[in-house]
């Protein structure tokens, strides 16, 4: 045997070694989780009935293991063995729709460099699977789980796409549409032509008699534009869970069959190189009579045993929670009791997000403090998404309780915060828009771009550049706190160069009643190509989170470790917390909330106001003490640090 037959050889060999490690170690894991995913898998389908469909579970694993890519097998391990990457300072994400921001997944991988620009590494992608045409909930009504609309390129350009993100060290986020599929989606189109096993995979009834029933306690989440929970289908003369939209039919997950054909999809999404996936309307999933069919524990123990069976498959790939429901249940989202750690690795800090706009508003830290004290802790193998914008809107979902506590009352509180975004009190920047607001309830939303929500666009209207200053200031301070808070920072696509409302939706007659389409703008390349040399607001903003972003991954102190600790501010215009790492090397943070300076006693920031060596990290410069006080500016932000750091 020659040299190159001999290296030729050994090639293969190694080769089989490693095909051979990783099927033994896909074993592994299915021995150590197979008696929790049986417990789960029996504990929402009695064994006494589904037997058959545990076995059909236990031979779907490894034909599932077996399709996915030796490459992804490869990063799984990897990942595996470096354990928690998602908790780490380096990640910064962006959220975007492809289409907004470059056309396509084609043009959207021309642009990895301007996301290596600004330092982010982490991109959430709205849907692009098919969707129906028309209205579709901005894709979100699902037609197919693995394939690419042709709006967005093919399943090929996502490989591409997926394949150079890994090769630039960055990470993709998909969505997973677990509690619904569209109208036209293949199961629901052979119900429609009467096959009753399809018919079984949602909740479809004969009459109105059950539907009734439901009725009675579920609330409605769209009740301006799709009110109820139920559409009648002609064709099947039958009526059909939709607890969003009409063209979206809930699946029945009682049915374990539904179980088995999501999780299929499930890993189908994650086989293109999907690094998490995000799982959305999850407090939804499971549905029973005389409750409001959110957030139940069969609803929990149904997203352990996805998650289970998926670490069985493809451990490197976790979940996001997409649970934007009250406080007390969104920490449930990761697990509790016997399953703490065991359900989803991240999820949505909606409460940080709501309540540092309830701070804006009323220019004032005090609800924030008491929202987060009362919070349990997290587990420490999970993390949040923090954000103060979305493709969303801006839900209200306070705990009374906390706001009663301050003396405020919460019906009142709620319609202020309403008024002061959405354009009925005078004095207020804000230029945002009411959504779906419920004349029953008094119950509202908020819809608008976050330099528009905070006073940018009213500011250049009125041509004041000291409330064009003001604004900046307070879209810098939104962003370095959601930098600085423990979790993984995610920055919606336009945000960063201070984008302003999109009234251009009000044209398209498949848009205009969604008034979230105002804050879903496209990215206006043209501002972005002259970001190094502009003497403007977009490149204040672009340039200050790019600074932020490389201070951001340069200190371990912002990697999420489960420490974020509230300092007493004694003022309650002030927000502030400390990142604690070892004995000197953690970082503070300070704000003002308030549109005019407010000062703070130095013994209200520890060691950080008595101690000389004392910097402020996005300043570079020493903090100036006078009197034992420190004066910060409206809505200015510190991230104090010693400089012993390292």
């Amino acid at each position: 045997m020659n040299q190159a037959s001999i290296h030729k050889y050994l090639a293969l060999e190694n080769k089989k070694t490693k095909a051979n490690d990783v099927e033994s170690l896909f074993e592994q894991r299915l021995a150590t989780n197979f008696t929790l995913i049986k417990d789960l898998f029996f504990s929402l389908y009695p064994e006494n009935q589904h037997k058959k469909s545990f076995k059909r579970l236990l031979t779907t694993l490894p034909e599932l293991f077996k399709n996915r890519p030796s490459s992804l097998k490869s990063m799984d391990i990897d990942r595996v063995k470096k354990g928690n990457w998602y908790m780490s300072q380096e990640l910064v994400g962006m959220q975007l729709y492809v289409d907004h921001f470059n056309k396509d997944l084609k043009g959207l991988e021309k642009k990895l460099g301007y996301f290596e620009k600004l330092g982010v590494n982490f991109v959430h992608l709205m849907p692009i699977t098919p969707r129906p045409k028309g209205e579709n909930d901005g894709g979100y009504a699902v037609n197919s789980y693995h394939k690419v609309d042709p709006r967005y390129g093919t399943q090929e350009d996502l490989l591409s796409l997926t394949q150079k993100m890994r090769d630039k060290n960055m990470y993709l986020m998909l969505d997973f549409v677990a509690n619904h599929t569209s109208d036209e989606y293949p199961w629901a189109k052979k119900a429609v032509a009467g096959d009753l096993k399809y018919q079984g995979y949602y909740h479809i009834y004969p009459d109105r008699t059950i539907p009734d029933e439901f009725e009675t306690t579920l609330p409605e989440i769209f009740p301006m534009t799709s009110p109820g929970n139920f559409t009648y289908n002609a064709e099947m003369q039958k009526w059909v869970m939709t607890v969003f939209n009409p063209y979206q039919w809930d699946l029945d997950y009682s049915n374990p069959m539904v179980f088995i054909e999501m999780l299929g999809n499930l890993t189908k999404l994650a086989d293109l190189g999907v690094d998490v996936v995000r799982l959305d309307a999850l407090a939804f999933m499971w549905k029973k009579l005389g409750t409001e069919s959110q957030n139940l524990p069969e609803a929990h123990t149904l997203i352990s045993l996805f998650r289970m069976c998926l670490q069985v498959i493809a451990p490197g790939v976790v979940f996001l929670a997409e649970a934007i429901v009250a406080p007390k249940e969104i920490i449930k989202y990761f697990g509790s009791g016997r399953m703490m750690g065991n359900e989803c690795e991240i999820a949505y800090n909606a409460t940080l997000m709501a309540l540092l706009w309830d701070a804006i508003a009323t220019k004032k830290a005090v609800l924030l403090y008491k929202n987060i004290k009362s919070l349990p802790e997290k587990p420490k193998e999970s993390t949040w998404i923090n954000y103060i914008r979305c493709h969303d809107d801006i839900g209200l979902g306070f705990e009374d309780h906390h706001i009663h506590e301050l003396g405020w009352n919460a019906v009142s509180h709620r319609k202020f915060l309403l008024d002061y975004y959405c354009q009925n009190i005078d004095w207020s920047p804000a230029k945002g828009h009411m959504f779906m607001y419920n004349p029953k309830t008094g119950d509202g939303r908020i819809t608008g771009s976050a330099a528009s929500l905070l006073g940018l666009e009213m500011a250049l209207e009125q041509n004041d550049q000291a409330k064009i200053d003001q604004s900046i200031a307070k879209i810098i301070m939104m962003h370095a706190i959601i930098l600085s808070y423990g979790g993984v920072p995610l920055i919606y696509a336009g945000d960063e160069i201070g984008t302003l409302n999109d009234y251009s939706y009000l044209e398209d007659n498949d848009k205009k009643e969604d008034g979230r389409w105002v804050n879903r703008p496209f990215q206006d390349w043209n501002t972005i190509a002259q970001i190094d040399s502009g003497n403007n607001h977009q490149t204040q903003i672009f340039l200050t989170l790019q600074h932020l972003i490389k201070l951001r991954k340069s200190y371990h102190a912002f990697a999420d470790k489960n420490q974020v600790i509230l300092y007493e501010a004694h003022n309650p215009h002030f927000f502030i917390y400390e990142r604690p790492l070892g004995k000197n090397n953690g970082i503070l943070v300070v704000c003002n909330f308030d549109e005019v300076p407010q000062t703070i006693y130095e013994n209200a920031l520890g060691t950080y106001g008595s101690e000389n060596n004392v910097i402020d990290l996005i300043s570079g410069e020493q903090p100036v003490f006078v009197n034992g006080t420190l004066k910060l500016d409206p809505y200015e932000i510190l991230w104090l640090s010693k400089n012993n750091i390292e």
